[in-house]
């Protein structure tokens, strides 16, 4: 597996692909970053040289893309200032429930975890 901006990338994968392994790079940043690097997208990664996987960092850092920690940090950040502020969207994610207006009685499972039962045991 090659080592890319300290992520592990899969090797048998087109280069386009194996970006979308890093945290903050998606389909279409993945194809902006290798066309500024120079690099067709149809590359298997084990078939890159050293001087290209360097292109592709340099691209990616001098782009100004947040990855990895900085992404996740500024995310949180952001839901941090929304609770705070206590606006809506703060308070449904500091409770743990849905916050863009999807219903509650019925579903909302992966926001609100397994069943509780009140009452009886069953």
């Amino acid at each position: 597996m090659a080592r890319l901006l300290g992520v592990e990338i899969p090797n048998d994968k087109r280069i386009e692909a194996s970006l979308l392994y890093i945290h903050g790079i998606g389909r279409t940043t993945s194809l902006k970053v290798l066309s500024e690097a120079g690099i067709d997208p149809n590359i298997r990664t084990g078939a890159l040289s050293d001087e290209q996987i360097a292109n592709i960092t340099h691209v990616v850092q001098n782009g100004k893309i947040l990855i990895e920690g900085d992404l996740r940090r500024e995310q949180q950040g952001h839901l941090k200032r929304l609770a705070q502020i206590q606006c809506f969207r703060g308070i449904r994610h500091r409770k743990g429930l849905p916050c863009r207006g999807q219903r509650t009685k019925t579903n909302a499972r992966t926001r609100k975890g397994g069943k509780k039962t009140v009452g009886a045991v069953k």
